[in-house]
């Protein structure tokens, strides 16, 4: 018997070795690499190198950024959605130099070494440092259709960014998948989520690195997650085709990355102030009674924004008659009162004979299809629907002209959702086709895109029908996104680790090109409690979209709805936001010039300060220059709360703090805690209760006395128009210089006249001065008091003295400052300091 068992043993293993050796042979040919380089040949700063398996295609886009396409076919194109920068023609950007082992590109800041065999990628600095590389066993390879790049992980690296993604600042040891889906009351831990920005910045050894992977698929990203080798990127079909970006700062890589995919345009002035929302605002009487609440209630606001409750059935395109009889005497009659109607679309066009946006979408043939000619046809909100197929020209075109419709109804915003594509069922099919423009694809690749697209059709509607800058909100989008609309975070839910993690998305989007963002404040699913309420709208005044929503069977989130303690706190930070308009528009300026993000995660800044990836601090945040918040969770008592290196000021008694350092601040609820950097400049304005109204003629510059020069740029146009882009602004540099105790306006640029004549500049943490020279001219320095809080002081300025800290239950408190007055001219204004405070 024992016999028999080995002889059945022996002939079991032979057996199977003759069948796993074959098969771990196909298993390791499944996995295709590059291979070695063949061919190489250089046309002017384009190198396009043949390798075993592989057609590659090197360009030096713009100085400091590499764009690397990988494919299996010699038949890649440079057709995206998301670039619009130009490559640089000049010939001689990079030299080109090779031998048996490696070919050596070497552009002014950046150094590229391609090893031949086997094909791998390396950048280096000028002085041969590693930045970035293949890792050395794995590289690029397929798996079918699937294409992936391994790169080798540097010692103590990060990485940031991404777009909408949850988890930490810090993605090392995270992977993540962009695939556009929806998802009601989301996790805080949900990947993917609605939009897709395949975009990251890598930090390690002092130098900053950002890759952007140009390709619409399903796409993977994996930053150590499950292996302690590689972080890799890849897509699911398609061309490996990425930017790679080097610069000394996450700020000169994030100016590149939107000089790349392009900036967003100036907003209308009205869509900064405050907006007041609810899954639905319905009938006609019920917005105007929301509306002159506000205002009697003396709470500033801008918006009100109609869910799909103003349709009838919840077609496109209609009004709901019985619930909004007149919807442009409403319009009109908002308008009056201050303020701008945002209405939802979603691109669903309900199937049913008789429709007029049925009817000439179908004629036009502009609706997406299955491979066999029949039109997708998928169930939401209305019923079954058809939808436009964004990515064509035709398409486009016709959703550009039915947006003629809201322009009617004298509509100001257009709030893009369900623009996944959202549909019952969450799945669309793969053989859903897309023109593509010109490029026919399926729905593999076109899925991601079409929310981007939708968004560009409404933006160039609405320009061309509103005749000025509208608002364009999105939920779902692609890297470019900025260029039409501003984002905002989905259906969150009334949690404290949502409101938290709202800021990561909205901190996350700013590292990846997107400055217009906000979050559903309050949150959309679920009740509040009083205190998260509170917390969550004095965070809401300091991020870039202010936007206060809730879904239906839920409590009424208006702001009188909890109660006069919390509408005393929640009118504070609402009249701030309002006096900080000048400050905010002026950030939003630099954001379309330089890719800035209004609200800045701390990695911006201090890329290379552990303690900003720390997760008790990795939700702090910039709110412009000048403000750093730290966000609360409701119910607590204390915070620790890190300070940066550097000197910052407590904004409510200009205590001044030296940064570096951890500190544990004891909270009021009155207070969200807020620290303004030493050597800040911030202009304000008086208190408005919308942006239809002018404040008092009266600029109001508060410089924070600091041991560093710091400058900046004020900014001002018509708040409406496209009239700046032909000069029509007005523009200065404010610069301030401790070491000859100066504070400087540089001359003013544009054309266009300032709405204010004076300027009232606050003095925060200056000694006593004896006197202040303006243009050799001395000016009488006064001493005043001041409180960020226009209910409980008129708008003056901040202590000069460091009091106590602020204790518990108190409301903003008033401190005394020195203040000077003084024309607001047009040529260079030059201010000296003397005295104690000075010279």
């Amino acid at each position: 018997m024992a016999k028999n068992s080995s002889c059945f043993l022996f002939v079991s293993v032979a057996l199977l070795l003759l069948f796993v050796g074959p098969a771990t042979a196909k298993a390791q040919n499944a996995v295709v690499p590059v291979g070695n380089v063949i061919h190489v040949s250089q046309q002017q700063n384009d190198i396009h190198i043949k390798t075993t398996n592989a057609f590659v295609r090197i360009k030096l886009y713009h100085p400091g950024i590499i764009q690397v396409q990988i494919s299996r076919e010699d038949s890649a194109t440079d057709f995206s959605y998301a670039v619009v920068g130009k490559p640089d023609t000049e010939k001689g950007l990079f030299t080109m130099s090779q031998n048996s082992q490696d070919i050596i590109l070497k552009a002014d800041s950046l150094t590229m070494q391609i090893q031949k065999n086997p094909f791998r990628i390396a950048f280096l600095t000028t002085d041969n440092q590693v930045i970035n590389e293949d890792e050395q066993g794995l590289g690029v390879s397929w798996i079918g259709p699937k294409v992936t790049n391994y790169k080798k992980m540097q010692p103590g690296e990060r990485f940031i960014g991404l777009g909408e993604k949850t988890g930490n600042l810090d993605r090392k040891g995270a992977a993540y998948t962009n695939w556009n889906e929806d998802h009601f009351g989301y996790s805080v831990t949900q990947d993917p989520l609605y939009a897709t920005i395949p975009f990251f910045m890598g930090i390690q050894k002092g130098h900053c690195y950002g890759i952007f992977l140009d390709n619409s698929y399903q796409t993977d990203f994996n930053f150590g997650a499950s292996n302690d080798r590689f972080a890799s990127f890849g897509a699911r079909g398609g061309v490996l085709n990425y930017y790679f970006f080097y610069k000394n700062s996450p700020a000169g890589i994030l100016k590149d990355y939107t000089w790349l995919t392009g900036r967003m345009p100036m907003p209308p002035l009205w869509s900064l102030g405050y907006q007041q929302n609810r899954y639905s605002y319905y009938p006609q009487t019920e917005v105007m009674r929301i509306a002159h609440t506000l205002r009697e209630k003396r709470i500033p606001a801008d918006g009100i924004t109609l869910d799909i409750h103003y349709m009838q059935d919840y077609k496109l395109f209609t009004w709901n008659k019985q619930r909004f009889p007149d919807p442009v005497q409403m319009n009109e009659a908002l308008k009056a009162l201050g303020f701008k109607t945002t209405v939802i679309v979603d691109p669903g066009i309900k199937k049913e004979q008789g429709y007029p946006a049925y009817e000439s979408g179908k004629k036009a043939d502009i609706f997406l299809k299955y491979n066999d000619g029949t039109p997708y046809t998928a169930e939401v909100w209305p019923g079954w629907c058809n939808f436009p197929d964004f990515t064509s020209e035709k398409g486009r075109d016709w959703w550009q002209e039915q947006v003629k419709f809201f322009a009617d109804s004298k509509v100001d915003g257009i709030w893009n959702d369900m623009n996944e594509i959202s549909t019952w069922g969450q799945q669309m099919p793969d053989n859903i086709l897309y023109n593509y423009d010109n490029h026919p694809t399926t729905n593999m690749e076109g899925h991601n895109v079409f929310g981007l697209e939708m968004t560009r059709a409404s933006y160039l509607g609405a320009v061309k029908h509103m005749k000025k800058r509208p608002f364009i909100l999105t939920r779902s989008g692609y890297a470019g996104l900025q260029r039409y609309t501003a984002i905002w975070t989905g259906d969150n839910r009334s949690e404290d680790d949502h409101m938290l993690a709202g800021v990561r998305l909205l901190n996350s989007l700013g590292l990846s090109g997107v400055s217009f963002t906000g979050m559903d404040v309050g949150g959309f699913t679920g009740n509040p409690s009083t205190d998260l309420y509170i917390r969550w709208m004095e965070l809401g005044a300091f991020i870039p979209y202010f936007r206060n929503h809730t879904t239906f069977n839920t409590k009424a989130a208006e702001p009188w709805t909890f109660g006069e303690e919390a509408l005393g706190i929640v009118r504070n930070y609402i009249n701030l936001r309002y006096q900080l308009l000048p400050y905010i528009y002026s950030s939003f300026y630099r954001s379309t010039q330089d890719g800035m993000p209004f609200m800045r995660s701390l990695a911006i800044s201090y890329p290379n300060d552990a303690k900003v990836y720390d997760p008790q601090f990795q939700n702090q945040f910039l709110s412009g220059p000048a403000f750093m918040v730290a966000p609360v969770e409701s119910g607590k008592d204390f915070l620790k709360v890190y300070l940066p290196k550097g000197q910052w000021y407590n904004m409510y008694n200009d205590l001044l703090l030296e940064g570096d350092t951890e500190r544990v601040t004891e909270l009021s609820l009155q207070q969200l805690p807020i620290y303004i950097k030493a050597g800040s400049i911030i202009p304000m304005q008086s208190l408005i209760q919308s942006t239809a109204e002018l404040p008092s003629d009266t600029l109001k510059i508060h410089l924070y006395k600091g041991q560093e020069a710091n400058s900046f740029v004020y900014y001002e146009d018509d708040g409406s128009s496209f009239d700046y882009q032909k000069g029509d602004f007005y523009k200065r540099t404010i610069r301030y210089n401790p070491t000859d105790h100066t504070l400087s306006f540089d001359k003013v640029e544009g054309s266009f006249q300032s709405k204010f004549k004076q300027i009232a500049l606050y003095l925060h943490g200056f000694e006593k001065m004896n006197t202040l020279q303006l243009n050799g001219q001395s000016l009488a320095v006064n001493t005043t008091e001041f409180s960020f809080s226009a209910d409980n002081a008129p708008s003056a300025a901040l202590a000069i003295a460091n009091g106590p800290e602020v204790t518990p239950g108190s409301t903003f408190p008033k401190s005394t400052v020195q203040l000077v007055e003084f024309p607001n001219g047009a040529g260079h204004i030059a201010l000296e300091f003397r005295g104690q405070g000075g010279k």
